[in-house]
């Protein structure tokens, strides 16, 4: 008796290489895709090469928002986010924590909105609560940009236009 199987083993698929940082300005952090990834649960039907501008995209819209903010740090000696004095949570600075989350929520409205029409099955496009959940996924990513935007310069979430 042969209890030696004949089936050939594949091996396991090899580990991905590692994914590049963003690189950001010298006083913003740069940002890993990586770690993007797993803060705002996106699975690997979002490649690389569709999260990286999105991120990057959304990193310029957040130094453009906090432009004057960090002209007014640079201007008193303080070159870099982490040495703006702060709150401490989690041995990080709160200022880290809001400008990724002011990024990453930017970036996954972007993302969102690129994947709308991504799943196209009958019970998707039947499904009015799915679908509606869709429609505003991405104005949600944006408000939660902006209050973090709005909670490093030390503003209400409120934000009020005249038309």
């Amino acid at each position: 008796m042969n209890y030696i199987d004949d089936v050939p083993v594949t091996p396991a698929p090899a580990a991905p290489a590692e994914v590049k940082a963003i690189t950001n300005d010298g006083f913003f952090p740069d940002i890993s895709l990586l770690a993007m990834r797993d803060a705002m649960r996106l699975d690997s039907t979002v490649t690389d090469a569709r999260l990286r501008p999105a991120l990057v995209d959304a990193i310029l819209t957040a130094n453009r928002l906090l432009r004057d903010w960090q002209l007014q740090h640079l201007a008193s000696g303080i070159e870099k986010l982490e040495q703006v004095p702060a709150l401490q949570v989690d041995g990080e600075s709160q200022f880290l924590a809001h400008y990724r989350r002011a990024v990453y929520s930017f970036a996954k409205a972007d993302i969102f909105e690129s994947y709308r029409d991504y799943d196209t099955t009958a019970s998707a496009l039947t499904d009015k609560k799915n679908m509606e959940w869709m429609d505003t996924a991405p104005d949600v990513q944006r408000r939660n940009g902006h209050w973090a935007i709005n909670d490093i310069l030390g503003r209400t979430h409120a934000t009020v236009e005249l038309i």
